[in-house]
């Protein structure tokens, strides 16, 4: 029963950070808009902290699900622009500026339940996009530094985007790099 009762609180928790931001959570606002309470929160995820971890967690699995569905064998060209067209979709927004508040948290707060969540999700990609390159390039310093190019552009370009809003523009300069894979 708790155990069903926290992944639902997990669920509506995790749609409230997704459009209103995870960095300065406050647990009363928190448990108004999901029909809950703060000691509920705190009884089901042990603390503020493990709120957040649970939240990051969550994040990830989405993250996760995404590079599951990469086309492992079509190469680093393609399985890059299967990434951009699920990061420039509209849709996915809310969950990447969520992405992007807890990725730059984790690098200023390397002691809480920030810590490693960007580190864990540059080794994600990078051994999703390495899934898409070939086996005799995959393991070689070359086929590493391509692929952590084509993750720096579509970083680069997913920070421009989620700045200006302009598809256009950052999905032709995408387009531009994944070409010179």
């Amino acid at each position: 029963m708790a155990g069903e009762r926290r992944e639902e609180l997990l669920e509506l928790a995790y749609a409230y950070v997704r459009s209103h931001g995870i960095a300065e959570l406050s647990l009363r606002p928190l448990a108004a808009e999901i029909g809950s309470s703060p000691r509920v929160l705190l009884f089901l995820f042990g603390s503020k902290d493990g709120l957040v971890r649970a939240l990051l967690d969550r994040a990830r699995a989405d993250e996760l699900a995404l590079l599951g569905e990469l086309p492992s064998a079509a190469g680093l060209p393609a399985a890059s622009w299967a990434v951009w067209g699920w990061l420039s979709d509209e849709a996915h927004r809310p969950l990447l500026r969520l992405w992007l508040e807890a990725y730059a948290r984790s690098l200023v707060d390397t002691d809480g339940p920030w810590s490693a969540f960007a580190a864990a999700t540059v080794a994600d990609w990078l051994a999703v996009l390495a899934g898409a390159q070939p086996a005799a390039t995959r393991d070689t310093p070359d086929g590493l530094a391509r692929r952590t190019a084509a993750l720096a552009v579509l970083r680069g370009a997913l920070l421009d985007l989620l700045a200006t809003g302009d598809t256009a523009r950052t999905t032709a300069a995408v387009r531009l790099q994944v070409e010179s894979l």
